[in-house]
C-alpha cells in the first residue's frame, strides 16, 4: 500500500487548491481513504475521509461546505478541493488509507489509519 500526496502551495484568503493522492497496490474499493492535516503544535486532525464500499464522504466542522474529497478510479487518486480557503486551514496535510473497521463509520480519526503519504504544506496567506 502506497500514498503519496501533492499539490500543496501558497493561496490567498477566499482562493482554492487541489491537493491529489496517488495510490498504489489496492483497490480503491475496499479501503478507507482520509485526509488530514497538522498545524504546528497541534495535533493531527481528519478533514475528511471517504469510505470505499459506498462512497460515504464525512467532513470535519471548520471544512465542511468548503472542501470535497473525491476518488478517481482511472488514476487511482483521490482528491481534496479546497475552496473559500482560510488562514487556519494553513497544516501540512497527509492522506492515508486502511481497511475498515467492522461497520463504524465516519473512520476519521487519524489513530484508525495505517497506510501513510508523505504530506504537503499548505499555506492560506495575503
Amino acid at each position: 500500500v502506497q500514498l503519496q500526496a501533492s499539490g500543496g502551495g501558497l493561496a490567498q484568503p477566499g482562493g482554492s487548491l487541489r491537493l491529489s493522492c496517488a495510490t498504489s497496490g489496492f483497490n480503491l474499493d475496499y479501503y478507507e481513504i482520509g485526509w488530514f492535516r497538522q498545524a504546528p503544535g497541534k495535533e493531527r486532525e481528519g478533514v475528511a475521509c471517504i469510505a470505499g464500499d459506498d462512497g460515504s464522504e464525512y467532513y470535519s466542522d471548520p471544512v465542511q461546505g468548503r472542501f470535497k474529497i473525491s476518488r478517481d478510479y482511472d488514476k487511482n487518486t483521490v482528491t481534496l478541493q479546497m475552496n473559500s480557503l482560510k488562514p487556519e486551514d494553513t497544516a501540512v496535510y497527509y492522506c492515508a488509507a486502511d481497511h475498515p473497521h467492522g461497520a463504524s463509520w465516519p473512520m476519521c480519526g487519524y489513530e484508525e489509519y495505517t497506510y501513510w503519504g508523505q504530506g504537503t504544506q499548505v499555506t492560506v496567506s495575503s
